[in-house]
Formats: C-alpha cells, sequence, structure tokens
C-alpha cells in the first residue's frame, strides 16, 4: 500500500517539477511530511481538508507580507539589508518557495477531489474543486502558462506535463468552477463542519465564495475580448439562483482562526516577533492614496488601523532605493500594525464583500451590466463603506484607539481621497480603492495592479535587477525548467518572451497594451 508522502510526491511531481516541501507552523502539515503515519487507504477528504486548508491560508499569509506587499509597494523593506524584493531582486529559492506553495496545495485540493469520488462525498469534492481553481489561479496569475490539464497525473507518473497556455488554464478554471456549483446545487453534506472555519460547513456560502471566485477571474480576463467575459459576467449577475455570490461582508471568505493550537494565525506572535515583522515600512505609493497633507489635508479613516505612526507624523519610504539610502528613509517611517495583523485569532482573507462591490462597479462602469455611471457609483461607494467597516472592526486591537464611524466614511467618500464627485477618472478612482481594499489579501494586488495599471508605481534607483523595470511576473524556477525544459521552452515562446521577471502575462494590461506606466524616481 503506497504511503501518503509519495501519493503527494507523485502528484507534486507529476504536475509541476520541482516542487519541494516547505515548512509551515501548523501541526497539521505532519501528513504531508511523515510517511510512517497516515497510509493512502486510510485518508478520508475531509483529513486532507483539514491539512490543505489552513496550511494553504497560513503560507498564503506569508506570502503576502513577503512578496506581494514588497512587489506592490504596500510596504518596502528598508529596516535591513536582507530583503530586496522591493528592488525586484528576486533568486531561485524565492520564486521557488512561491511556486512551491501554490503548486503544493493545488495538488491537495486534487487530491481532496479524487477522495470525495472514491469516498462518495461531493460536498468534499466540490470545495476541493473551488480551492483547486484557488490555488491554480495564483500560480498561473504569478507565472504565467502552467500545466492544468496534465497536472496531478501521479498515477500516470507524468514527470514532463505540457504547459497549457494561460487562455487555456483559465477555461478549464471556468469549467471546475462550474461543476463545482453544480454539485453545491444539490445542497449535498458536509460531513464535518467543526473544521471549517470559514463556512461551517455551510455549503450555500462556500457555493457563494465559489461564484465570486469566477467573477474575479472573469474581470481578470476581461480585456482579452477572446473570453467574452462581459457577457458572461452578465450572465452571472442576472441568475442569483442559478449563480449565487456573496453579498454581505457577514459571507466574505474569511478564515476565522480560534487562535487555539493549531488553529492559529501564521502571524502570531509567539512565532513573528514585532521586529521580525516591522523592517517592512509602508511605502509611498500607498501612503499617497491614504493620506493627503498639506493646506488641503485629508486621512483616510482606515490608515490608523492599517498602519502604526512613528515619531508624531506619516511617514512612507521610497519603494525601491538603493541599499545606501535605506538607513535614511528608514528614520521615523511608519510600518504595518503589528497589533492587528499580528494575533493568534487574526484572520486570513481569501475574498471579502468589498472586492464583490468593485466588481460590481467596474462592471456597471463598463457596460456589462445596467446602471451606467450611477450603478457604478452606488456599488462604489459601497464597497469603499464595505472596506472601511472591515478595518473598523479591527480597531479595537490596534495601540491607538480610534473609531471609523459613518461619518468618517462620508468624508471619506466626498473628499478628494475617494469622491466620486471630486475624482473625474472613474476606472482608476475604482482601480486605486480596490488595490486599498486589497491589502492582506494573497496576491490580488499584484494581479489587479498589473491587469489595470493603477496605482502608478514609482520605480527608486535601487531597482537595476530587473532594469528598472515593473516585475511582470516571476520566473519559472530552475528546477522546473531542468526538468521540463521543452515545455517551458513552448511556454516562454507562447507568452513571446524569456524566463525573467520582465515577459507579461497573457491577460495583463502590458501583454495586451504593450506598455506599463511606472515612475523612474532619480
Amino acid at each position: 500500500m503506497k504511503l501518503l508522502n509519495r501519493h503527494i510526491l507523485y502528484m507534486l511531481a507529476g504536475a509541476l517539477v520541482g516542487t519541494a516541501a516547505v515548512s509551515c507552523t501548523s501541526d497539521f502539515e505532519i501528513i504531508n511530511t511523515d510517511p510512517n503515519k497516515t497510509p493512502m487507504g486510510e485518508l478520508n477528504p475531509y483529513g486532507v481538508f483539514e491539512a490543505m486548508f489552513y496550511g494553504m491560508t497560513n503560507r498564503q499569509l506569508y506570502l503576502t507580507w513577503n512578496y506581494n506587499n514588497e512587489l506592490v509597494q504596500f510596504t518596502a523593506c528598508t529596516g535591513s539589508n536582507g530583503k530586496d524584493f522591493h528592488r525586484y531582486s528576486f533568486s531561485d529559492s524565492h520564486v521557488s518557495t512561491v511556486w512551491n506553495n501554490y503548486a503544493r496545495y493545488a495538488a491537495n485540493a486534487n487530491h481532496m477531489i479524487l477522495l470525495g469520488d472514491t469516498k462518495d462525498e461531493p460536498a468534499a469534492k466540490a470545495v476541493g474543486m473551488t480551492l483547486k481553481v484557488f490555488a491554480m489561479s495564483n500560480l498561473t496569475d504569478i507565472f504565467g502558462d502552467i500545466p492544468y490539464r496534465e497536472a496531478f497525473q501521479y498515477d500516470k507518473e507524468n514527470w514532463t506535463p505540457v504547459f497549457d497556455s494561460q487562455k487555456d488554464v483559465y477555461e478549464q478554471m471556468f469549467a471546475d468552477l462550474e461543476a463545482a456549483n453544480k454539485i453545491y446545487s444539490s445542497s449535498p453534506v458536509f460531513a464535518k463542519p467543526a473544521i471549517d472555519l470559514m463556512y461551517g460547513g455551510d455549503m450555500q456560502l462556500w457555493r457563494k465564495f465559489n461564484n465570486s471566485l469566477y467573477l474575479r477571474l472573469l474581470m481578470r480576463v476581461s480585456a482579452r475580448a477572446e473570453m467574452n467575459a462581459g457577457e458572461k459576467i452578465a450572465e452571472i449577475l442576472a441568475s442569483p439562483s442559478k449563480y449565487p455570490v456573496i453579498s454581505s461582508a457577514s459571507e466574505s471568505a474569511t478564515v476565522k482562526y480560534t487562535g487555539i493550537d493549531p488553529y492559529y494565525n501564521y502571524f502570531r506572535p509567539e512565532d513573528v516577533k514585532e521586529t521580525q515583522f516591522t523592517p517592512n515600512k509602508i511605502a509611498n505609493t500607498f501612503l499617497d492614496l491614504l493620506l493627503i497633507t498639506g493646506r488641503d489635508s485629508e486621512e483616510d479613516p482606515r490608515l490608523t488601523t492599517m498602519a502604526i505612526q512613528r515619531g508624531g507624523d506619516w511617514k512612507g519610504v521610497q519603494g525601491g532605493c538603493s541599499i545606501s539610502d535605506a538607513r535614511v528613509e528608514d528614520i521615523g517611517a511608519s510600518y504595518l500594525n503589528y497589533p492587528v495583523l499580528a494575533r493568534d485569532a487574526a484572520p486570513a482573507w481569501l475574498f471579502d464583500y468589498s472586492e464583490m462591490q468593485f466588481i460590481l462597479a467596474e462592471a456597471a462602469l463598463k457596460g456589462y451590466i445596467s446602471g451606467g455611471d450611477d450603478a457604478a457609483r452606488a456599488y462604489y461607494e459601497s464597497a469603499v463603506t464595505a472596506s472601511c467597516k472591515k478595518w473598523g472592526e479591527l480597531t479595537r486591537y490596534s495601540a491607538t484607539q480610534y473609531q471609523i464611524t459613518d461619518d468618517r466614511i462620508a468624508e471619506l467618500l466626498a473628499g478628494k481621497l475617494a469622491g466620486w464627485d471630486a475624482n473625474s477618472d472613474h476606472a482608476a478612482l475604482i482601480a486605486n480603492q480596490k488595490f486599498i481594499s486589497l491589502l492582506w489579501v494573497g496576491f490580488e494586488a499584484y494581479h489587479e495592479l498589473r491587469r489595470t495599471g493603477w496605482p502608478v508605481i514609482s520605480i527608486g534607483n535601487g531597482c537595476s535587477y530587473n532594469n528598472y523595470e515593473y516585475p511582470q511576473r516571476l520566473y519559472y524556477p530552475t528546477n522546473t525548467v531542468g526538468s521540463n525544459s521543452v515545455h517551458v521552452q513552448e511556454a516562454l515562446t507562447r507568452m513571446g518572451g524569456e524566463n525573467t521577471l520582465r515577459t507579461p502575462v497573457w491577460w495583463s494590461y502590458k501583454a495586451i497594451n504593450g506598455t506599463f506606466t511606472a515612475v523612474r524616481q532619480q
């Protein structure tokens, strides 16, 4: 009888060669690392869910803080010279970490799907399908073309899977989301609701997350006319009984950690000290979206919950600044709010209600759904309000006590920072405010930035590693290239570039328009 460790190895290697094991703080990881613990025949899909879901969400928290936040200039690590991600310096071990993590948990999700079939657990199968798409969508959106159709063929020992074009990957993900939605519609029973800290086994809520993820990905490829994404978005939103979506803050896809071992957040203070968390300072790009100084000063009410002020004033740092300038940049600079984000029971966000409202705002503005500018404004203001209320619920954990009241939200929506009437470019306004709302939500800010081109990134004088160009993707790990060179090269040829950070992914603004605006700082 095969042991789980070998089974997982085949899934990972057969799908995406070179996915080495990565440590995780959760005790759930034992079933993925100890070949003597769990024989294959003793597994059930809920055991896989528990290990995979909390392993994935915790690892994504780390990836968000370490990579996404630096790439999009939420933060820039000026407090030490150990990390150069905001300068676009990535080693093979860095890109391998991202590749391996999403590949690993996609493989686990695929295993859950198979066990859902063999154990006659349709609820587990549907949840596995949703989570597989969640993981694989991040993998393709970060790297470009990936194996999908031939992924996880461990039974065939397919060690060199074909890399599908990103268009094909998206079509297959949409098919999987459609199939999962159909299973959810049959009201299957999630046999172990107590282990589901997001929805408590409520299949209707998982169905809403599934279809909201569908809308997220449709909007991602909406600039590609051949995908007819606008028509499908309209169809989904016109059919709430067939395609229910997240419709309130209480339905957001939020992992609610208990803070009791092993259900704790990656950034619990016992594991990640404040001195480890705070070398990453708030970048000017992010701060400028939240603050206006001078005679017409204005401050976003979320800022005090998101960040900690030092020296009695808000100060950001230049993303991509040179190592020699980092010390000066760092003096007095603000950083993310450690007491809010680094707690045993701090939540992990996969999809917020505010994101759904931003999707609706963009869909109305582009004419995918009815209502035009008036509807776009209403959805937009609902989105900003939802984001403010989400962060408002977290103010009680901040050292600086500050309430995000309805009056402060109204002031924000009437002011220059976020006011509809005060900003003539509504597409940019929606994109910039959506960007703010995506703080701490995986790699979504990185995906959206490359899709829309907003906010405009400031390229510091320390970004020579990537020729002072904004990274359009992460490059394939060396092990993957060496083990599957023929199919990797096919993918790169199709993507129109080399295996570098500069080759754009298929749905991106740069791939479609040939340009990507970023301001070079001297």
